[in-house]
């Protein structure tokens, strides 16, 4: 869900607001460069600055900095710019660490200072949790921050062909233009080191694109296969558990903060039965078996259902049951009433079905992961009515980047319990 204002619908009368507005649009397209001062970053990371009240998005802009710019895109709502000159930096713009930021496109704020990302994020999710999610201002809110550099331990690189020479690195910002890197501080340092040898293992038929992950004990696993690079399984520690997986599985980055998620996800609550919805390899579905008598962990990836089972198995957690299926498939299974369900879907949030059974099923209590505001905002509308809730918690799993997880704990109102079939 976008979080930009929405264009003037109606018919446009002389000397009204519409008319001004569409004069401005009409001067704003006839201007190539023009002076602004940045009010705030949005989610994202963009900087936003107004001309005339329109508002224009900036990369790699920070709060107070007054600009040139370009316009490099318009529409009829706002425009998209890049930076020509800083005029004056705002307060806790620096010089950033990685000699890449700027070309590639994996970081969007190491121009500010690391504890400001923080602050300046959080700001911004909240800003669009409560705008576009209708929450109240009192709503409970904690912010949880690890370590800002060297703890991503897991990475998807691309590769390229240039005059004989095969390059490694990241497509640059909305392009699919390669940034050859031999050097990467969010990293941790096992992968980080591969970088500059990386190319002389790879040939010219080699992947396109390489994926990367780094468990315990720095062992590696790779995807897909590639001679002389490690392409198994790894296992991790996040608490007292042990997870199995390699390179094909989706798994959370930051190295330091997975403990602190699980527990916030998970929490003390227990019950009869839970779901565990796009449950990857079970980061989530181990834990939740020992607060609760059976649990059902529901994932379409084939190799990740495999891994979860796995994992299960090794943990001898018989009432973990994993569903290797869709989620838009299963959902009609979900029993009326459960006590705990958790979803942690992709970036485009909840698809309107699963939204509509979980308002129809009625569990009593919902944990939503995201990793995007704008769709966590409208899902949570839209189940409003039937939940209440109780708490977010925003982790900066992603520092030097405009993105933030988010955490929302919701509990059925006590007057929407559905009644069972029969009962």
């Amino acid at each position: 869900m976008s979080s930009r204002p929405q264009p003037p619908t109606g018919p446009v009368l002389p000397g009204s607001r519409d008319t001004q507005r569409a004069r401005t649009i009409a001067r704003l397209a006839s201007l190539d460069e023009l002076e602004v001062e940045v009010e705030k970053l949005i989610a994202g990371g963009d900087g936003l600055a107004r001309f005339e009240g329109i508002p224009i998005f900036i990369p790699r802009s920070a709060p107070g900095d007054r600009l040139r710019i370009r316009i490099v895109d318009r529409r009829p709502d706002y425009g998209r710019a890049e930076i020509v000159e800083i005029l004056e930096p705002g307060k806790g713009r620096r010089e950033p660490p990685c000699p890449f930021f700027g070309r590639c496109g994996g970081c969007d704020l190491q121009h500010l200072e690391d504890d400001l990302q923080v602050e300046l994020k959080a700001a911004a999710e909240l800003e669009t949790l409560r705008r576009l999610g209708a929450l109240g201002d009192d709503l409970p809110v904690r912010v949880v921050a690890g370590q800002p550099w060297a703890y991503r331990m897991r990475t998807q690189l691309h590769t390229a062909s240039r005059e004989g020479a095969i390059e490694v690195g990241y497509h640059s910002r909305r392009s699919s233009e390669l940034v050859s890197v031999d050097r990467c501080p969010v990293l941790v340092p096992e992968l980080e080191g591969l970088l500059a040898d990386l190319p002389g293992q790879l040939t010219e038929d080699g992947p396109r694109r390489l994926d990367l992950l780094v468990g315990d004990d720095s062992a590696l696993s790779s995807a897909p296969v590639v001679p002389g690079l490690p392409h198994g399984e790894v296992r991790l520690q996040v608490g007292d558990l042990e997870y199995q997986l390699d390179a094909r599985c989706f798994f959370q980055a930051h190295r330091q903060l997975l403990p602190n998620l699980v527990n916030i996800v998970v929490g003390e609550w227990s019950g009869q039965e839970a779901f565990d919805l796009y449950a990857g390899v079970g980061l989530f579905s181990l834990p939740l078996a020992r607060n609760y008598r059976r649990v059902t962990a529901v994932e379409g990836d084939r190799v990740a259902a495999r891994f979860a089972r796995r994992n299960a198995r090794d943990h001898r957690f018989k009432e973990l049951e994993v569903v290797s299926r869709a989620v838009e498939g299963w959902i009609e299974e979900l029993p009326v009433n459960a006590d705990r369900v958790i979803v942690d879907p992709p970036r485009s949030g909840l698809s309107r079905h699963v939204r509509g059974v979980l308002g129809t099923k009625a569990p009593t209590r919902l944990t939503y992961v995201s990793c995007h505001a704008g769709t966590l905002a409208r899902d949570l509308r839209a189940l409003g009515e039937l939940y209440l809730v109780e708490e977010l918690v925003l982790l900066d799993l992603f520092p030097q980047t405009g993105h933030m997880e988010v955490v929302a704990q919701l509990v059925r109102r006590a007057a929407t319990r559905v009644p069972r079939a029969g009962s």
